[in-house]
């Protein structure tokens, strides 16, 4: 399992973006996978995957939550 490199990563989210240790922290993952990466990070959602959540997670006709 590859491990991440903490150091360089509070680097670039301190120093390179500017933000406060506490700011840091408090950033998930993700956001801080945006912040240095912007927004092309993740690739979008394709037409396959858009039919498999479709599919596991089907509307309701009564319009109702389960």
């Amino acid at each position: 399992m590859a491990r991440l490199d903490w150091p360089g990563l509070m680097r670039a989210g301190m120093r390179g973006a500017g933000l406060k240790p506490d700011e840091f922290w408090a950033l998930t993952p993700a956001e801080l996978q945006v912040l240095l990466h912007g927004s092309q990070a993740t690739r979008p959602m394709g037409r396959d995957r858009l039919a498999e959540l479709a599919a596991a997670f089907p509307d309701d006709d009564d319009g109702q939550e389960r």
